[in-house]
Protein backbone atom coordinates (compact mmCIF):
# COMPACT_ATOMS: atom_id res chain seq x y z
CA UNK A 1 0.00 0.00 0.00
CA UNK A 2 1.48 3.35 -1.02
CA UNK A 3 0.52 6.99 -1.03
CA UNK A 4 0.49 9.29 -4.03
CA UNK A 5 1.50 12.68 -2.62
CA UNK A 6 1.60 16.27 -3.81
CA UNK A 7 4.98 16.32 -5.58
CA UNK A 8 7.66 18.97 -5.32
CA UNK A 9 7.87 20.43 -8.82
CA UNK A 10 10.59 22.96 -8.11
CA UNK A 11 12.86 24.18 -5.35
CA UNK A 12 10.52 27.10 -4.69
CA UNK A 13 7.30 25.07 -4.52
CA UNK A 14 5.72 24.83 -1.07
CA UNK A 15 2.18 23.93 -2.12
CA UNK A 16 0.11 23.05 -5.14
CA UNK A 17 -3.51 22.97 -6.25
CA UNK A 18 -5.06 19.72 -7.44
CA UNK A 19 -6.82 20.80 -10.62
CA UNK A 20 -8.22 17.48 -11.81
CA UNK A 21 -8.05 13.75 -11.28
CA UNK A 22 -7.46 11.79 -14.50
CA UNK A 23 -8.24 8.47 -12.78
CA UNK A 24 -11.07 7.22 -10.61
CA UNK A 25 -11.00 5.10 -7.46
CA UNK A 26 -10.60 1.48 -8.51
CA UNK A 27 -8.54 2.29 -11.63
CA UNK A 28 -5.44 0.29 -12.47
CA UNK A 29 -2.36 2.47 -12.96
CA UNK A 30 1.19 1.75 -14.07
CA UNK A 31 4.37 3.56 -13.16
CA UNK A 32 4.63 6.64 -15.36
CA UNK A 33 0.89 7.01 -16.01
CA UNK A 34 -0.41 10.57 -15.78
CA UNK A 35 -2.98 10.52 -12.99
CA UNK A 36 -3.57 14.15 -12.03
CA UNK A 37 -3.17 17.77 -13.11
CA UNK A 38 -1.52 20.05 -10.55
CA UNK A 39 -1.24 23.83 -10.68
CA UNK A 40 1.74 25.62 -9.12
CA UNK A 41 2.46 29.33 -8.88
CA UNK A 42 4.21 29.05 -12.24
CA UNK A 43 2.47 26.51 -14.40
CA UNK A 44 -0.03 23.67 -14.75
CA UNK A 45 1.68 20.27 -14.83
CA UNK A 46 0.55 16.73 -15.55
CA UNK A 47 1.72 14.48 -12.72
CA UNK A 48 2.68 10.84 -13.10
CA UNK A 49 2.47 8.15 -10.45
CA UNK A 50 5.66 6.37 -9.46
CA UNK A 51 4.32 2.92 -8.71
CA UNK A 52 1.96 0.42 -10.28
CA UNK A 53 -1.20 -0.75 -8.62
CA UNK A 54 -4.84 0.05 -7.99
CA UNK A 55 -6.14 3.43 -6.89
CA UNK A 56 -8.14 2.51 -3.81
CA UNK A 57 -9.02 5.99 -2.59
CA UNK A 58 -8.83 9.62 -3.72
CA UNK A 59 -8.11 11.73 -0.65
CA UNK A 60 -8.22 15.30 -2.02
CA UNK A 61 -10.97 17.00 -4.00
CA UNK A 62 -10.11 18.95 -7.18
CA UNK A 63 -9.63 22.64 -6.48
CA UNK A 64 -7.94 22.00 -3.13
CA UNK A 65 -4.55 23.59 -2.36
CA UNK A 66 -2.32 21.47 -0.14
CA UNK A 67 1.35 21.54 0.94
CA UNK A 68 3.99 19.49 -0.87
CA UNK A 69 4.04 15.94 0.52
CA UNK A 70 0.34 15.82 1.37
CA UNK A 71 -1.20 12.42 0.48
CA UNK A 72 -3.53 12.83 -2.49
CA UNK A 73 -4.48 9.19 -3.11
CA UNK A 74 -3.85 5.65 -1.91
CA UNK A 75 -2.45 3.11 -4.36
CA UNK A 76 -2.47 -0.60 -3.52
CA UNK A 77 0.38 -2.49 -5.14
CA UNK A 78 -0.73 -5.35 -7.40
CA UNK A 79 2.44 -7.27 -6.50
CA UNK A 80 1.75 -7.47 -2.80
CA UNK A 81 -0.21 -10.72 -3.09
CA UNK A 82 -3.61 -9.14 -2.69
CA UNK A 83 -6.10 -9.11 -5.54
CA UNK A 84 -6.64 -5.70 -7.11
CA UNK A 85 -9.78 -3.74 -6.39
CA UNK A 86 -12.17 -4.13 -9.33
CA UNK A 87 -12.36 -0.88 -11.32
CA UNK A 88 -15.56 0.98 -10.77
CA UNK A 89 -17.73 1.70 -13.74
CA UNK A 90 -17.75 5.29 -14.84
CA UNK A 91 -20.69 7.09 -13.25
CA UNK A 92 -23.65 7.95 -15.43
CA UNK A 93 -23.03 11.12 -17.35
CA UNK A 94 -19.25 10.94 -16.90
CA UNK A 95 -17.39 12.59 -19.75
CA UNK A 96 -15.17 10.47 -22.00
CA UNK A 97 -12.14 12.62 -22.78
CA UNK A 98 -8.37 12.35 -22.92
CA UNK A 99 -6.14 14.19 -20.43
CA UNK A 100 -5.24 16.70 -23.13
CA UNK A 101 -8.91 17.44 -23.85
CA UNK A 102 -9.65 17.70 -20.13
CA UNK A 103 -6.83 20.18 -19.73
CA UNK A 104 -8.12 22.22 -22.67
CA UNK A 105 -11.57 22.27 -21.09
CA UNK A 106 -10.08 23.46 -17.80
CA UNK A 107 -8.18 26.26 -19.54
CA UNK A 108 -11.26 27.41 -21.46
CA UNK A 109 -13.67 27.08 -18.52
CA UNK A 110 -15.78 24.36 -20.14
CA UNK A 111 -17.72 21.79 -18.09
CA UNK A 112 -17.16 18.47 -19.87
CA UNK A 113 -20.41 16.94 -18.62
CA UNK A 114 -22.27 19.53 -20.67
CA UNK A 115 -20.34 18.83 -23.89
CA UNK A 116 -21.70 16.51 -26.59
CA UNK A 117 -18.88 14.25 -27.75
CA UNK A 118 -18.62 13.67 -31.49
CA UNK A 119 -15.74 11.23 -31.33
CA UNK A 120 -15.92 7.44 -31.43
CA UNK A 121 -18.13 6.06 -28.70
CA UNK A 122 -19.20 9.54 -27.68
CA UNK A 123 -15.66 10.59 -26.75
CA UNK A 124 -15.18 14.36 -26.47
CA UNK A 125 -12.67 15.86 -28.90
CA UNK A 126 -10.70 19.10 -28.83
CA UNK A 127 -13.04 20.49 -31.49
CA UNK A 128 -16.02 19.73 -29.23
CA UNK A 129 -14.44 21.70 -26.40
CA UNK A 130 -13.56 24.60 -28.71
CA UNK A 131 -17.14 24.69 -30.01
CA UNK A 132 -18.51 24.67 -26.47
CA UNK A 133 -16.14 27.45 -25.43
CA UNK A 134 -16.86 29.58 -28.50
CA UNK A 135 -20.28 28.50 -29.79
CA UNK A 136 -20.60 31.52 -32.05
CA UNK A 137 -17.27 30.95 -33.76
CA UNK A 138 -17.39 29.38 -37.17
CA UNK A 139 -14.87 26.61 -37.78
CA UNK A 140 -13.04 27.38 -40.99
CA UNK A 141 -11.90 24.39 -43.03
CA UNK A 142 -8.20 24.81 -43.74
CA UNK A 143 -5.11 22.67 -44.08
CA UNK A 144 -2.54 22.74 -41.25
CA UNK A 145 -0.01 24.41 -43.55
CA UNK A 146 -2.57 27.05 -44.51
CA UNK A 147 -3.23 27.80 -40.85
CA UNK A 148 0.50 28.16 -40.10
CA UNK A 149 0.94 30.39 -43.14
CA UNK A 150 -2.03 32.52 -42.14
CA UNK A 151 -0.58 33.05 -38.68
CA UNK A 152 2.87 33.84 -40.11
CA UNK A 153 1.56 36.25 -42.78
CA UNK A 154 -1.13 37.84 -40.62
CA UNK A 155 -4.01 36.67 -42.80
CA UNK A 156 -7.54 36.32 -41.41
CA UNK A 157 -8.72 32.91 -42.63
CA UNK A 158 -12.34 34.00 -42.51
CA UNK A 159 -11.62 36.40 -45.38
CA UNK A 160 -9.94 33.80 -47.62
CA UNK A 161 -11.84 31.99 -50.36
CA UNK A 162 -10.85 28.34 -50.27
CA UNK A 163 -10.16 26.39 -53.45
CA UNK A 164 -9.69 23.01 -51.84
CA UNK A 165 -12.10 20.16 -51.35
CA UNK A 166 -15.50 21.46 -50.13
CA UNK A 167 -14.11 24.98 -50.02
CA UNK A 168 -11.21 24.23 -47.66
CA UNK A 169 -8.53 26.92 -47.55
CA UNK A 170 -5.20 25.78 -49.00
CA UNK A 171 -1.74 27.28 -48.55
CA UNK A 172 -1.86 28.85 -52.05
CA UNK A 173 -5.11 30.58 -51.10
CA UNK A 174 -3.42 32.17 -48.11
CA UNK A 175 -0.44 33.26 -50.21
CA UNK A 176 -2.79 34.82 -52.73
CA UNK A 177 -4.70 36.61 -49.98
CA UNK A 178 -1.44 37.94 -48.55
CA UNK A 179 -0.53 39.35 -51.94
CA UNK A 180 2.37 36.93 -52.37
CA UNK A 181 3.62 36.16 -55.86
CA UNK A 182 3.24 32.46 -56.78
CA UNK A 183 5.66 29.71 -55.92
CA UNK A 184 6.53 28.14 -52.62
CA UNK A 185 7.56 30.52 -49.84
CA UNK A 186 10.94 30.16 -48.24
CA UNK A 187 10.65 27.07 -46.02
CA UNK A 188 11.98 28.89 -43.00
CA UNK A 189 9.06 31.29 -43.19
CA UNK A 190 6.73 28.42 -42.30
CA UNK A 191 8.37 25.72 -40.29
CA UNK A 192 12.04 26.41 -39.60
CA UNK A 193 12.68 28.04 -36.22
CA UNK A 194 14.32 31.47 -36.30
CA UNK A 195 18.01 31.80 -35.57
CA UNK A 196 18.06 33.14 -32.01
CA UNK A 197 20.20 31.24 -29.53
CA UNK A 198 17.38 30.53 -27.12
CA UNK A 199 14.04 28.78 -27.05
CA UNK A 200 11.52 29.98 -29.64
CA UNK A 201 10.01 33.35 -28.68
CA UNK A 202 6.39 33.84 -27.69
CA UNK A 203 4.53 33.62 -31.01
CA UNK A 204 2.23 36.62 -30.73
CA UNK A 205 2.60 39.90 -28.94
CA UNK A 206 4.45 40.72 -25.75
CA UNK A 207 3.88 38.40 -22.79
CA UNK A 208 1.48 39.48 -20.12
CA UNK A 209 3.02 40.83 -16.96
CA UNK A 210 3.64 38.11 -14.34
CA UNK A 211 0.95 37.85 -11.70
CA UNK A 212 1.78 38.80 -8.10
CA UNK A 213 1.89 35.09 -7.21
CA UNK A 214 4.35 34.40 -10.03
CA UNK A 215 6.59 37.26 -8.98
CA UNK A 216 6.40 36.22 -5.34
CA UNK A 217 7.34 32.60 -6.12
CA UNK A 218 10.32 33.69 -8.21
CA UNK A 219 11.35 36.32 -5.67
CA UNK A 220 11.33 33.80 -2.83
CA UNK A 221 13.53 31.39 -4.73
CA UNK A 222 15.98 34.05 -5.87
CA UNK A 223 16.17 35.55 -2.38
CA UNK A 224 16.92 32.14 -0.91
CA UNK A 225 19.51 31.44 -3.57
CA UNK A 226 21.34 34.74 -3.15
CA UNK A 227 21.22 34.46 0.64
CA UNK A 228 22.41 30.87 0.93
CA UNK A 229 24.65 30.35 -2.09
CA UNK A 230 28.04 32.11 -2.32
CA UNK A 231 28.03 32.90 -6.05
CA UNK A 232 31.07 33.54 -8.19
CA UNK A 233 30.87 34.65 -11.81
CA UNK A 234 32.96 34.07 -14.94
CA UNK A 235 32.43 34.95 -18.59
CA UNK A 236 34.05 34.41 -21.96
CA UNK A 237 33.38 35.38 -25.57
CA UNK A 238 33.23 32.35 -27.89
CA UNK A 239 33.92 32.53 -31.62
CA UNK A 240 31.07 30.70 -33.38
CA UNK A 241 32.34 30.96 -36.96
CA UNK A 242 33.18 27.26 -37.19
CA UNK A 243 29.90 26.23 -35.54
CA UNK A 244 27.71 28.46 -37.72
CA UNK A 245 29.49 27.44 -40.95
CA UNK A 246 29.15 23.75 -40.08
CA UNK A 247 25.49 24.22 -39.14
CA UNK A 248 24.67 25.90 -42.45
CA UNK A 249 26.39 23.14 -44.40
CA UNK A 250 24.63 20.48 -42.31
CA UNK A 251 21.24 22.13 -42.81
CA UNK A 252 21.64 22.02 -46.58
CA UNK A 253 21.34 18.22 -46.36
CA UNK A 254 18.50 18.16 -43.83
CA UNK A 255 14.74 18.40 -44.37
CA UNK A 256 13.29 21.64 -43.08
CA UNK A 257 11.74 20.20 -39.87
CA UNK A 258 15.11 18.75 -38.86
CA UNK A 259 17.23 21.84 -39.49
CA UNK A 260 19.31 23.08 -36.61
CA UNK A 261 19.52 26.48 -34.96
CA UNK A 262 22.48 27.75 -32.89
CA UNK A 263 20.59 27.01 -29.66
CA UNK A 264 20.84 23.27 -30.30
CA UNK A 265 24.62 23.44 -30.73
CA UNK A 266 25.04 25.64 -27.67
CA UNK A 267 22.93 23.40 -25.43
CA UNK A 268 24.67 20.23 -26.59
CA UNK A 269 28.06 21.82 -25.98
CA UNK A 270 26.96 22.90 -22.48
CA UNK A 271 25.82 19.35 -21.72
CA UNK A 272 29.10 17.85 -22.92
CA UNK A 273 31.11 20.41 -20.95
CA UNK A 274 29.10 19.50 -17.85
CA UNK A 275 30.06 15.86 -18.38
CA UNK A 276 33.72 16.85 -18.66
CA UNK A 277 33.59 19.04 -15.53
CA UNK A 278 31.31 17.05 -13.19
CA UNK A 279 31.99 19.38 -10.26
CA UNK A 280 29.37 21.71 -11.75
CA UNK A 281 26.80 19.05 -12.56
CA UNK A 282 24.88 17.97 -9.48
CA UNK A 283 23.30 19.23 -6.26
CA UNK A 284 24.31 20.71 -2.91
CA UNK A 285 22.56 18.54 -0.33
CA UNK A 286 23.16 18.16 3.42
CA UNK A 287 26.16 20.51 3.32
CA UNK A 288 27.98 18.58 0.62
CA UNK A 289 28.12 18.33 -3.14
CA UNK A 290 26.43 15.27 -4.65
CA UNK A 291 27.53 14.75 -8.27
CA UNK A 292 24.86 13.66 -10.72
CA UNK A 293 25.09 10.39 -12.62
CA UNK A 294 23.88 12.03 -15.85
CA UNK A 295 23.28 15.45 -17.34
CA UNK A 296 19.71 16.69 -16.93
CA UNK A 297 19.90 20.08 -18.59
CA UNK A 298 17.33 22.59 -17.39
CA UNK A 299 16.28 25.23 -19.93
CA UNK A 300 14.70 28.42 -18.60
CA UNK A 301 11.46 29.19 -20.48
CA UNK A 302 9.39 32.36 -20.08
CA UNK A 303 5.67 31.69 -19.95
CA UNK A 304 2.97 33.48 -21.94
CA UNK A 305 1.18 34.61 -18.81
CA UNK A 306 4.41 35.64 -17.12
CA UNK A 307 6.67 33.64 -14.85
CA UNK A 308 9.40 31.15 -15.55
CA UNK A 309 9.84 27.38 -15.62
CA UNK A 310 12.93 25.30 -16.35
CA UNK A 311 11.95 21.94 -17.90
CA UNK A 312 14.71 19.41 -18.32
CA UNK A 313 16.32 17.62 -21.23
CA UNK A 314 17.30 14.27 -19.72
CA UNK A 315 20.66 12.84 -20.83
CA UNK A 316 21.25 15.90 -23.00
CA UNK A 317 24.94 15.00 -23.32
CA UNK A 318 24.03 11.73 -25.08
CA UNK A 319 21.24 13.03 -27.31
CA UNK A 320 21.94 13.41 -31.04
CA UNK A 321 21.61 17.01 -32.15
CA UNK A 322 18.44 16.26 -34.12
CA UNK A 323 16.78 14.71 -31.05
CA UNK A 324 17.94 17.54 -28.81
CA UNK A 325 16.53 20.10 -31.23
CA UNK A 326 13.18 18.30 -31.38
CA UNK A 327 13.11 17.83 -27.62
CA UNK A 328 13.79 21.51 -27.02
CA UNK A 329 11.00 22.65 -29.35
CA UNK A 330 8.58 20.18 -27.77
CA UNK A 331 9.43 21.20 -24.19
CA UNK A 332 9.12 24.92 -24.89
CA UNK A 333 5.78 24.50 -26.66
CA UNK A 334 4.29 22.34 -23.91
CA UNK A 335 5.72 24.53 -21.14
CA UNK A 336 3.94 27.53 -22.60
CA UNK A 337 0.67 25.60 -22.86
CA UNK A 338 0.84 24.17 -19.33
CA UNK A 339 1.34 20.58 -20.50
CA UNK A 340 4.60 19.63 -18.85
CA UNK A 341 4.86 16.41 -16.91
CA UNK A 342 6.28 16.23 -13.42
CA UNK A 343 9.23 14.12 -14.59
CA UNK A 344 10.19 16.94 -16.98
CA UNK A 345 10.50 19.48 -14.18
CA UNK A 346 12.26 17.32 -11.61
CA UNK A 347 15.92 17.43 -10.62
CA UNK A 348 17.75 19.39 -13.33
CA UNK A 349 21.47 19.07 -12.66
CA UNK A 350 22.51 22.26 -14.49
CA UNK A 351 20.33 25.05 -15.90
CA UNK A 352 20.87 27.26 -18.94
CA UNK A 353 19.29 30.69 -19.17
CA UNK A 354 19.27 32.25 -22.61
CA UNK A 355 18.17 35.80 -23.32
CA UNK A 356 19.74 36.01 -26.75
CA UNK A 357 16.37 36.32 -28.47
CA UNK A 358 15.74 39.39 -26.31
CA UNK A 359 18.87 41.11 -27.63
CA UNK A 360 20.85 40.69 -24.40
CA UNK A 361 24.64 40.51 -24.82
CA UNK A 362 25.30 38.64 -21.56
CA UNK A 363 23.28 37.29 -18.65
CA UNK A 364 24.60 36.34 -15.21
CA UNK A 365 21.94 34.07 -13.72
CA UNK A 366 21.06 33.22 -10.15
CA UNK A 367 21.60 29.55 -9.31
CA UNK A 368 18.48 27.41 -8.81
CA UNK A 369 19.01 25.51 -5.53
CA UNK A 370 19.96 22.79 -4.96
CA UNK A 371 21.95 23.04 -8.22
CA UNK A 372 25.47 24.45 -8.01
CA UNK A 373 25.79 26.29 -11.32
CA UNK A 374 23.92 28.16 -14.04
CA UNK A 375 25.09 28.91 -17.56
CA UNK A 376 24.03 32.14 -19.27
CA UNK A 377 24.01 32.68 -23.04
CA UNK A 378 23.62 36.01 -24.79
CA UNK A 379 22.73 36.78 -28.38
CA UNK A 380 24.84 35.68 -31.31
CA UNK A 381 26.31 38.84 -32.79
CA UNK A 382 29.04 39.75 -35.26
CA UNK A 383 32.17 41.14 -33.64
CA UNK A 384 35.74 41.86 -34.73
CA UNK A 385 38.10 39.02 -33.81
CA UNK A 386 41.79 38.41 -34.34
CA UNK A 387 42.50 35.42 -36.60
CA UNK A 388 46.14 34.55 -37.35
CA UNK A 389 47.19 38.12 -36.73
CA UNK A 390 44.48 39.53 -38.99
CA UNK A 391 41.23 41.27 -38.10
CA UNK A 392 38.01 39.49 -39.12
CA UNK A 393 34.32 39.74 -38.27
CA UNK A 394 32.85 36.52 -36.87
CA UNK A 395 29.61 35.51 -35.13
CA UNK A 396 30.25 35.29 -31.40
CA UNK A 397 28.36 34.64 -28.18
CA UNK A 398 29.07 35.65 -24.60
CA UNK A 399 28.83 32.63 -22.30
CA UNK A 400 28.71 33.19 -18.55
CA UNK A 401 28.89 30.90 -15.55
CA UNK A 402 27.35 31.49 -12.14
CA UNK A 403 28.67 28.87 -9.73
CA UNK A 404 28.46 27.90 -6.07
CA UNK A 405 31.79 28.55 -4.31
CA UNK A 406 31.02 25.80 -1.80
CA UNK A 407 31.13 23.18 -4.55
CA UNK A 408 33.80 24.59 -6.89
CA UNK A 409 36.17 27.47 -7.43
CA UNK A 410 37.25 29.79 -10.23
CA UNK A 411 39.72 27.29 -11.64
CA UNK A 412 36.97 24.70 -12.02
CA UNK A 413 34.65 27.24 -13.61
CA UNK A 414 37.38 28.26 -16.02
CA UNK A 415 37.83 24.64 -17.08
CA UNK A 416 34.13 24.48 -17.85
CA UNK A 417 34.09 27.59 -20.04
CA UNK A 418 37.30 26.49 -21.77
CA UNK A 419 35.70 23.11 -22.52
CA UNK A 420 32.59 24.85 -23.84
CA UNK A 421 34.69 26.99 -26.19
CA UNK A 422 36.72 23.99 -27.41
CA UNK A 423 33.62 21.91 -28.10
CA UNK A 424 32.05 24.65 -30.20
CA UNK A 425 35.18 24.88 -32.35
CA UNK A 426 34.53 21.28 -33.42
CA UNK A 427 30.75 21.18 -34.02
CA UNK A 428 31.01 18.01 -36.10
CA UNK A 429 31.79 16.14 -32.88
CA UNK A 430 28.77 17.40 -30.94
Amino acid sequence: MGEFTMPSLGADMDEGTLVEWLVAAGAEVARGDVVAVVETAKSTIEVECFESGTVTELLVEPGTTVPVGTPLAVIASTTAGTPPVPPRAAPAGAALASPLVRHQAYEEGVTLQAVHGTGRGGRITRADVSHAAHPAAKRIAASPLARRLAETLGVDLSTVKGTGSRGAVRADDVRAAAGAVGGEPAPEAVTEPPAPTGPPPVPSGPPAAPSPDDRLAIARLMTRAKREIPHYYLSTVIDLAAAVDWMRHENDARPVPDRLVPAALLLKAVALAAREVPELNGHWLDDRFVPATGVRLGTAVSLRGGGLVAPTLADADRMPLTDLMAGLKDLVARARHGRLRASETADPTLTVTNLGDQGVEAVFGVIYPPQVAMVGLGRVSDRPVAVDGMLAVHPTVTATLSADHRASDGATGSRFLTALDRLLQHPEDL
